[in-house]
């Protein structure tokens, strides 16, 4: 949403789909976020399954999404969704130990999560915020879910095999980028904001963002981690976890400061 000037048409409230299989979260969050002036709460489902007609019938912008129910986990129901043409972002809820399907949920491409923890003022700022084409993803977010991918391990046979063929994938892509869009990218997979990424290249803070936006443009993108996860994949984050450096991945909340709090979307 952006804010209406005299030249342009008043701009539409967000229309929000929820999604969550605790009726009374479902509830409280109809209650919270209906409240706002510029979000319309369009219906609610019990489960993943119901998603698909739901946004079929409701024409959501945005989704708001449990990741655990019962038939179809949100996960599942998010790849699903993004997979089809003009579909709604998604913000995934979800719970403070959930890095992984957070990641999964990130590489669909869901356009942010918010921890249900989260105090109501801020989940309202982020459907707001998704709703505008903003993703609700920080760059000391991006650190700690890259620490997360690259201590993943070894795993078995099968998963390797899944990672050796995304690694090829993401080569392939990154081997389509210019010099400069690489080192931009690989910025963001270091967790960088554009402002420190732009001091280390020595580039504005406008020709990074411009960088960062035909990235995701060219690869169909919408949000700085899913760059980050190109860029691990592709191998090139290494050199990057093994010590304290590199964008601070080493201590738990991901602002290299060595301390270990728990870290929030919006920081």
């Amino acid at each position: 949403m952006t804010t209406p000037t005299p030249m342009d048409p008043v701009a539409q409230p967000v229309r929000l789909l929820i999604v969550d299989d605790d009726p009374l979260v479902r509830a409280g969050l109809t209650l919270m976020l209906g409240g706002a002036d510029d979000i319309v709460v369009v219906g609610e489902g019990a489960d993943g399954s119901e998603v698909a007609a739901l946004v079929d019938r409701l024409g959501p912008d945005v989704v708001l999404m449990d990741i655990r129910m019962p038939t179809m986990d949100g996960l599942t129901a998010t790849e699903a969704l993004r997979a089809r043409p003009d579909a709604p972002e998604v913000v995934v809820l979800t719970t403070f130990h959930a890095d992984e399907q957070v990641l999964r949920a990130i590489r669909a491409g869901a356009a942010g999560f918010v921890l249900k923890d989260t105090p109501p003022a801020q989940i309202v700022d982020a459907v707001r915020r998704v709703g505008a084409g903003d993703p609700v993803l920080s760059p000391a977010v991006t650190r700690r879910l890259m620490a997360h991918a690259a201590g993943a391990g070894a795993g078995p046979g099968s998963a390797r095999g899944e990672r050796a063929d995304r690694t090829d994938r993401a080569r392939r892509r990154i081997a389509t980028l210019a010099d400069r869009e690489r080192e931009v990218a690989i910025g963001v997979g270091r967790g960088r904001s554009n402002a420190e990424i732009a001091a280390e290249l020595y580039l504005s803070v406008a020709t990074v963002k411009t960088q960062v936006s035909r990235i995701l443009a060219r690869f169909g993108f919408n949000n700085r981690v899913q760059i980050a996860l190109l860029v691990h994949d592709a191998g090139l984050l290494d050199d990057d976890h093994g010590g304290g450096g590199g964008g601070g991945v080493a201590d738990g909340d991901g602002n290299g400061d060595g301390a270990d709090r728990p870290y929030h979307p919006f920081a």
